[in-house]
């Protein structure tokens, strides 16, 4: 498969690295487009891809065309690229809250994917939610599936504005995650722990559970009670959770997000 990244970053960067590790593609079947030299130099010592200054040049013999850019760099990437791609090359877009009809209108290009990761997709441990319009076929949306799913889990929907949902779940839900590990920490250390003990017992009680959760197949809520015995420790923690509503909590929390996520929306 011949790929051309747009842009690279962080997430571009673990797409290059999860793609060539899945051999997918090859170090030199993978263009990159970046317009900071120094940024280019870089990814060609640490990942043996080719890399130019031209968005042009870039996607010429790509199958897949991967825009991996900050939102307001898309108007200068849509000038470059405008008409200029063929009818037979897919768009792949992970760029934030910029819509199909964005994408398509912007580039005049109509097979367009677009994509909803998260921030474990670069140690391979990601949930990506992607769309793609009509024009995009079978072999093109496999070629997708495969792209993401060498950076974790992958869930298609038909439907654009699951994309804004799956934003405030999962795309933000990293951040919630560590928040709630941040306060544990905290809480650790005003007990007595020092800062690096109580940072291991959190990440690795947060890592283990949610391996649990994966493994065991198990509800959620029947976990939760499996852990907490009447009367014990765990169901008094429990209370004072319940007693400030932590679900209505996190609740209002997602559909702030997903607010956000409609207002920025282009």
């Amino acid at each position: 498969m011949k790929i051309a990244f747009i842009g690279g970053g962080n997430m571009g960067r673990a797409m290059i690295s999860a793609i060539i590790d899945k051999g997918l593609a090859e170090p030199e079947d993978i263009t990159v487009a970046d317009v900071k030299e120094e940024s280019r130099e870089a990814i060609v010592l640490d990942l043996g891809v080719f890399a130019t200054g031209s968005n042009l040049a870039a996607i010429k013999d790509a199958e897949v065309i991967i825009l991996a850019i900050k939102p307001q760099n898309l108007e200068d990437i849509t000038t470059d690229l405008a008409g200029q791609i063929d009818s037979c090359q897919l768009v792949l877009s992970i760029i934030a809250g910029k819509k199909i009809s964005t994408l398509v209108n912007g580039l005049k290009h109509r097979a367009v994917v677009r994509v909803m990761p998260n921030t474990p997709a670069q140690i391979g441990r990601g949930m990506s939610v992607w769309t793609a319009t009509e024009v995009v076929s079978p072999k093109q949306k496999e070629s997708a599936r495969q792209i993401l799913t060498a950076m974790g889990q992958e869930l298609f929907t038909p439907d654009e504005n699951d994309l804004d949902k799956a934003t405030a779940l999962s795309g933000s839900g990293p951040a919630y995650f560590f928040l709630f590990m941040e306060a544990l920490v905290d809480a650790g250390v005003k007990m007595g722990f020092n800062p690096e003990v109580a940072r291991q017992l959190v990440l690795q009680t947060a890592s283990g559970s949610a391996e649990y959760a994966c493994l065991s197949g198990r509800d959620l809520m029947e976990l939760r009670r499996m852990v907490t015995s009447p009367g014990g420790t765990t169901a008094e923690a429990i209370k004072v959770f319940e007693a400030g509503d932590f679900k209505g909590l996190v609740n209002s929390a997602v559909e702030a997000a997903l607010r956000r996520a409609k207002e920025l929306g282009s």
